[in-house]
């Protein structure tokens, strides 16, 4: 007898169909805010509510590129959708007549949270760095031990030992544990161990490391290559070797929201310090890189203001490797009769001015324009205003050209490498892969918590927690943190609310010019829009060919694929062809989604839709992940949030989950987590990582059910075959997902015979209409691919189902 656990307990519980989950929670649905009937005035980018009276206008809106972060029925009918609108957008969203309600969110807010985050750095380095006078009187260091337990597992026993070092916050070092064996042993005759330095956003934590032992040990020294030492008794953690797992022993690693280094630094940690169950994967394809070309904007003010005499010039070379340096003079010789020249002299350009015979400016923005591009093209290019003729006069000004970059020195310009942890003790491809990956998205910090936290509770307690053990030994476990490093450390430092790459496609007659950014354009490309699954290109909506669109789908010319990021992703799960479920971590709003994922708007097309099986596997194992999320405290991802992409939010062309789940076969969720936007405050943050933690865990738990499932399905029909007065409709059932063929003509049923299938979205397992006397022939196969009674179908035996159903009538 196999393991029962987990959605297997659910689905022995009882008969299984698509809508199992919608009967299990209300539905809430909030009130419609009140409309906002004048004109949406907002300065600076933020969440807004759009009131969308019926489908129509929410498919609109998505037509538009409307950057919709979250979606609620109204009360009544319609929808209330939190979009991200900013300055630079707003006469768009009002020639489209739409209706808003609240301001809900902004930029400033989201700089509150990088102010709560340094506070909270700032503390904790505070608490781990020795007094200054104390540390320049000696050179010996403090060691304090935190933790030292001793614990029995059934992979043998363990020593886990925590110390704090007073320099471990300035310096990269080991700490070396010496034990003893025992009750009357010393300290050494147990052997020795050593603890690496654990550092969390930049702040030292302590040394921590565990390592198995021979005997118990009573006592334990540690010393550090500074001279400090300290010893300590060991405690027993979990004494009763029966039950040692319950919950899980370590939890929670998360301080503080991640940069993107931050997190790819502590992937490499966790792959350092676990070498026999961890490692790091560099992906093939770089970034494009948080860089820009600089530019200098002459003219027109940042509302587009006196747009007739502007000019944007902008470097070729990016701004940190020589375009911040290039100062353009446009000069007033103070002459009469002076002719428009340029000079070129290092990375000085010099446009001395037409003048007329009183000694005025007469030269225009696009003849600026022209002497530019002929004289300077080597080092710049110049273009008008957004498109504008140029006729306007230009002003004398002097300025330095700049790429608008705020990160601090130490983030990379360059193309940057993405990474991603693998977990599992046999690494080999023979077990089922799982992938959890985050941060498409830029904006959504609080998504790479939920990789890191799950990645520390797998290392942590393997070894130590059955269910942990059992996972790391069984799975192959990939964790991607920041898929987008890229647009995440430009959200951290510059734009909070930036949601895609940070790639400018972006034409020279359209928002190419910073001023765009700061009425909150946005340049790049959507990364969930760029996969190769039924696309903007092939027709499906829910993507834009806008540069400026939050859901821009790149560039019409170069086609579905055409981001290094979209590129990494593929080349993951096409060289890791064994993952098999796969976790896509997006905030906000508490939704759980699968495909299909897209639809063509004119009559509502939607990309293939699971079978009966896949939709009510989907929906067993939703309950059983919603379920695990809902323990950490109390949070219910609704029925109403709860099923494909397009049936509880929108159309999403070309998404990853799509491209997973067609093109590789891979059971692909998608988690949206909480309701308090992309960048709520930490303690908020915290919980959600730690709930969806929990999600993402037991998805593992659901992974390796598959992949030890051995149970044959069961079916039952109803009415029971015999003697009926009337025709009958036949109705199906099986006591888990499963699929059921069936012939209807006497012959022994095959993959190829015809299947039961769905009623409409979310519905019932289609019946047999039964008219005159009918045999019917049929089996079951589950998931894993066991069939009912052990039938093979490809075979001779004729061991299926059957029934006969007389109609006497």
């Amino acid at each position: 007898m196999g393991r029962v656990t987990g959605a297997r307990r659910a689905r022995r519980a009882g008969v299984v169909t698509g809508a199992t989950l919608a009967l299990l929670l209300p539905m809430a649905v909030p009130a419609a805010a009140e409309p906002d009937t004048g004109t949406l005035e907002i300065d600076e980018t933020s969440v807004v509510e759009v009131l969308l009276e019926d489908r129509d206008a929410l498919d609109r809106l998505v037509d538009l590129g409307g950057d919709i972060t979250r979606l609620d029925p109204a009360e009544g009918e319609g929808f209330v959708a939190q979009v991200v609108i900013g300055p630079f957008e707003l006469d768009t969203y009002d020639d489209a007549g739409f209706t808003f309600g609240e301001v809900v969110y902004t930029e400033s807010d989201a700089k509150e949270r990088i102010e709560e985050r340094e506070a909270t750095i700032a503390e904790l380095r505070a608490e781990n760095e020795p007094a200054g006078e104390a540390r320049t009187l000696s050179t010996t260091d403090d060691l304090k031990i935190l933790r030292a337990d001793y614990f029995q597992s059934r992979n043998g026993d363990f020593l886990s030992v925590e110390v704090d070092s007073s320099f471990g916050q300035d310096e990269n070092f080991r700490l070396t544990v010496e034990r003893d064996a025992g009750p009357g042993t010393e300290i050494g005759d147990g052997g020795t161990q050593t603890l690496s330095r654990f550092v969390d956003v930049g702040v030292y934590m302590y040394h921590r490391g565990q390592a198995r032992v021979e005997e118990p040990p009573g006592r334990i020294r540690v010393t550090s290559p500074h001279g400090g030492t300290v010893e300590a008794e060991v405690t027993e953690w979990l004494p009763d070797p029966d039950d040692p797992g319950d919950p899980l022993p370590y939890t929670d690693f998360l301080n503080a929201y991640m940069t993107p280094g931050e997190l790819y630094d502590r992937i490499h940690q966790i792959a350092d310090e676990y070498p026999d169950i961890a490692e790091v994967i560099e992906l093939p394809n770089r970034t494009n890189g948080y860089r820009r070309h600089a530019q200098a904007i002459f003219g027109v003010n940042v509302r587009g203001h006196n747009a007739d005499r502007g000019v944007v010039v902008e470097t070729h070379s990016y701004g940190h490797e020589g375009g911040n340096d290039v100062v353009v003079d446009l000069h007033d010789p103070y002459t009469p009769d002076s002719e428009l020249s340029v000079d070129v002299d290092g990375d000085e350009i010099t446009v001395a001015l037409a003048t007329d015979d009183d000694g005025r400016i007469t030269t225009t923005a696009a003849e600026v324009v022209d002497a530019i591009n002929v004289e300077a093209g080597d080092l710049v290019r110049a273009f008008t205003f957004r498109g504008n003729t140029g006729d306007g006069v230009v002003q004398a000004e002097r300025v330095q050209a700049q790429d608008f970059l705020n990160a601090p020195d130490d983030v990379s310009r360059e193309p940057a490498p993405v990474y991603a942890l693998r977990i599992g003790a046999d690494r080999d491809g023979s077990k089922t892969g799982v992938l959890g990956y985050a941060q498409e998205h830029a904006r959504e910090w609080q998504t790479p918590l939920v990789t890191i936290e799950t990645a520390e509770r797998l290392v942590r307690n393997y070894g130590i927690h059955d269910t942990t053990t059992e996972l790391v030994d069984e799975l192959d476990i990939f964790l991607m943190p920041s898929f987008n490093p890229d647009g995440g450390n430009y959200s951290f430092y510059d734009v909070p609310l930036h949601r895609k790459n940070m790639t400018n496609y972006c034409d020279t007659d359209g928002a190419r010019d910073q001023w765009a950014v700061e009425q909150g354009a946005q340049w790049g490309v959507d990364n969930n829009r760029n996969y190769g699954a039924y696309t903007l290109w092939d027709g499906y909506s829910g993507a834009s060919f806008n540069c400026t669109s939050g859901s821009f789908a790149g560039p019409e010319e170069l086609g579905p694929l055409s981001q290094p990021e979209n590129q990494n992703l593929v080349w993951l799960v096409d060289t890791y062809d064994n993952i098999d479920f796969s976790m896509n971590i997006h905030s906000s709003g508490d939704y759980f989604m699968w495909s299909p994922g897209a639809y063509i708007a004119d009559g509502r097309v939607s990309t293939p839709r699971p079978t009966a099986m896949e939709e009510a596997y989907f929906w067993e194992a939703s309950a059983s992940i919603l379920g695990a999320i809902k323990e950490h405290r109390g949070t219910v991802v609704t029925p109403a949030r709860t099923g494909p992409i397009i049936d509880v939010l929108y159309s999403a062309a070309g998404n990853s989950g799509d491209h997973l789940w067609y093109e590789n076969g891979i059971f692909a969720w998608n988690f949206e987590l909480g309701q308090a936007g992309f960048q709520p405050p930490w303690e908020e943050a915290h919980a959600q990582g730690m709930e969806y933690a929990n999600g993402l865990y037991n998805m593992l738990e659901v992974a390796l059910e598959y992949q030890d499932d051995r149970f044959r399905p069961r079916s039952d029909v109803a009415p029971r075959p015999g003697e009926h007065s009337r025709p009958v409709e036949v109705a199906f059932s099986t006591n888990e997902p499963a699929e059921v063929y069936y012939t209807l003509d006497g012959s022994r049923p095959t993959f190829d015979s015809p299947k039961l299938e769905l009623t409409g979205v979310r519905g019932e397992l289609e019946t047999l209409l039964i008219e005159e006397t009918t045999t019917v022939h049929w089996f079951s196969v589950d998931i894993a691919g066991n069939a009912e009674g052990g039938y093979d179908p490809d075979g001779d035996a004729r061991n299926h189902r059957r029934g006969t159903w007389t109609i006497t009538d």
